[in-house]
């Protein structure tokens, strides 16, 4: 990418026009020309975070050749005695003074010394610091550099400086490249959206974080290594943990059968919880998910046996157990199915899943859903937090000719109008995640860089992609989220035809919410006392993935999901570390104190017949409360008991 080769050289190289330079400094880096493309604009704003990476200077460079040709010439004694990575991080990693003295001239400059990582591979320092700390810093000034073919921005200089005894530890130092974010999310666009600073170097090792998994969605090492080497400092060979449940397989070693929404979970995740695991819960025998968006639901009632063998005979609604034709039946008679018993309490649950799948809650039986809903109440008393993605389609569903189940555009009702609320998110027990996007023109750096997502030429679908929101045929709406609801209708009424009415409970299992009864004549097209959707949002769109070989850009809600969990995966840590319980059920304390969320204000999730929702201030049906922040965020949480 020719980014790099500007930023490394020149992003922190800075024109020293008003400001004196002491003696004790020396210009490190310094940047001769500008290339025609790049045009200085305006003085970078002060309180822009940047992810600061300085690079230390290396050991034993000098005697690299002759280690190299000590294992691989015919005539020495030591050919084919290759290192080990650990052998040649140790050979050629900083010394241990010299990683000190430059951590020591950052803690003097004000950089906290708990933000200040040690990367794995002992090359690097990295830190989280305003443009005005890094001005004073490296005496320098920051200005905007606009690209002039793709308008994006980034924040860069021509020179800076560095103590003298400073210069010799240090290579260079580098922020990573924001000047795309608006054309490609990567780990950092991630970090400065949402105010991440680098996770601490120690864990608790109790807390690794659960992605769920399903629909032959396999993970393969080739694609993460490529993601690791290009995106983050993290170790090739750093993988999930695999939980397999009735005979499901996680990994993969053919690159060409892994799945984009495995990868897109793990590449979203990693670079938020790393050095914290990763463990993946993989749903159900081959054969059934083969099934998948025909008769197999997801494979959440058996993800929830295998964590709580309780719900195995749980009975509820007039259901005991899993469904008969809804869930799988093991052992599985079919060729290659798992042949072994449903397996029930076999793993202990994480305190954070982050779920990228779901459906129409038209297309499931009422009683299915509330007893499972009642399954997420029960772990969440346990301290368990259940982040859902809430849908791609905006206020309806994929059309019928790309695979929906529901009305040629997606809704419901005779005239293919009325809108369909997503499931398992319409559960009020369980946090629901939509999608942001920050739009061509748009800087990580603006006061409001992102805007809900909405493309109606369907990237990466080919259809409608926009993020699901709306309001619930099943569940009322909970007394946590009733102001915000109640204050949306009086601040910002959409205009649009309601009813009012929720799905009764049957005694048939298999009956399915029917919308258009509870509609009637009134012709309303959404329900005006259903449980709002979503809760919160983050970014979802032009995700930086490695999938399948290559390198694309992807998005969803389902991108925006681990996002969102992992960044409560980062809060259980430091509430832990405290000696603090995990924060277990969000829903109450985000509605509590909207304050930690940034409000989100423009966008809209159109499907059905055009209509829709808009992203307004306050809690709205589109984006939620909003997306994270984190210090915010963080702030709260561990100011709570």
């Amino acid at each position: 990418m020719l980014w790099n080769s500007f930023v490394v050289a020149a992003a922190f190289a800075g024109t020293v026009t008003a400001l004196a330079v002491p003696e004790t400094h020396i210009v490190h880096e310094k940047r001769d020309y500008t290339s025609r493309r790049w045009a200085k604009r305006d003085r970078a704003k002060p309180h822009a975070r940047l992810p600061v990476r300085i690079g230390l200077a290396q050991n034993n460079l000098d005697k690299a050749h002759d280690y190299l040709m000590d294992v691989s010439h015919p005539t020495s004694p030591n050919y084919g005695k290759h290192w080990t990575s650990e052998e040649v991080i140790e050979a050629f990693k900083p010394s241990d003074d010299a990683v000190q003295t430059v951590r020591q001239w950052l803690v003097d400059a004000g950089i906290s010394v708990k933000e200040i990582v040690h990367s794995d591979n002992k090359q690097w320092l990295a830190f989280d610091a305003s443009t005005k700390q890094m001005e004073s810093l490296l005496h320098t000034e920051y200005h905007e550099y606009e690209d002039i073919k793709t308008g994006g921005v980034m924040p860069a200089c021509d020179q800076y400086h560095v103590p003298k005894h400073i210069q010799q530890h240090i290579d260079y130092i580098t922020p990573a490249n924001l000047s795309i974010c608006d054309k490609e999310i990567t780990p950092a666009c991630v970090a400065a959206l949402y105010k991440i600073p680098p996770a601490p170097r120690d864990v608790v090792k109790s807390n690794s974080m659960g992605i769920f998994e399903a629909e032959l969605q396999f993970w393969d090492q080739v694609d993460l290594d490529k993601f690791f080497t290009n995106f983050t400092n993290i170790p090739n060979g750093t993988h999930p943990i695999d939980y397999n449940i009735d005979g499901a397989v996680s990994k993969t070693t053919n690159v060409s059968e892994a799945g984009v929404e495995a990868m897109l979970d793990l590449e979203l995740a990693y670079p938020i919880v790393y050095p914290q695991t990763i463990s993946i819960f993989n749903e159900d025998d081959l054969f059934y998910q083969a099934q998948a968006n025909q008769t197999y639901n997801y494979g959440y009632n058996t993800f929830l046996d295998a964590i709580d063998g309780s719900y195995c005979t749980y009975s509820a609604y007039g259901e005991t157990g899993d469904l008969p034709n809804v869930d799988p039946t093991y052992p599985d008679p079919n060729l290659g199915g798992y042949k072994g018993q449903l397996q029930c309490g076999i793993y202990k649950p994480t305190n954070v899943f982050s779920f990228s799948y779901g459906g129409q809650e038209a297309d499931i039986p009422v009683s299915y859903q509330k007893r499972q809903c009642n399954e997420y109440l029960k772990l969440g008393l346990q301290g368990i937090s259940f982040i859902f993605a809430s849908g791609d389609s905006g206020v309806g569903n994929a059309p019928v000719a790309l695979g929906g189940d529901n009305g040629p555009s997606g809704c419901l009702g005779p005239n293919d109008d009325i809108f369909n609320p997503t499931w398992p998110v319409n559960c009020p027990y369980v946090t629901s995640v939509g999608a942001t996007k920050v739009y061509p023109g748009s800087s990580v750096f603006d006061a409001q860089p992102e805007s809900a997502v909405y493309d109606p030429a369907g990237h990466p679908y080919q259809s409608n992609y926009s993020s699901g929101g709306g309001f619930s045929n099943v569940y009322g709406i909970p007394s946590f989220q009733k102001s915000a609801v109640a204050t949306y209708f009086a601040d910002h009424d959409p205009g649009l035809p309601y009813y009012s009415g929720l799905a009764k409970d049957s005694s048939d299992v298999y009956a399915h919410p029917d919308v258009a009864a509870l509609a009637g004549s009134s012709g309303g097209i959404y329900n005006r006392i259903g449980r709002g959707i979503p809760d919160v949002a983050a970014n979802g769109d032009n995700i930086a993935t490695y999938a399948l070989g290559s390198f694309a850009l992807h998005g969803g809600t389902s991108a925006s999901t681990p996002i969102f969990s992992a960044i409560i995966n980062r809060i259980n840590e430091e509430r832990l570390k405290r000696g603090k319980k995990t924060v277990g059920f969000l829903n109450p304390t985000l509605y509590a104190h909207p304050e930690v969320l940034n409000d989100i204000v423009n966008g809209t999730n159109k499907a059905c017949q055009g209509e829709g929702f808009n992203a307004v201030k306050g809690w709205d049906p589109v984006t939620g409360l909003g997306t994270p922040n984190y210090p915010k965020m963080l702030e709260l949480f561990l100011s709570l008991p």
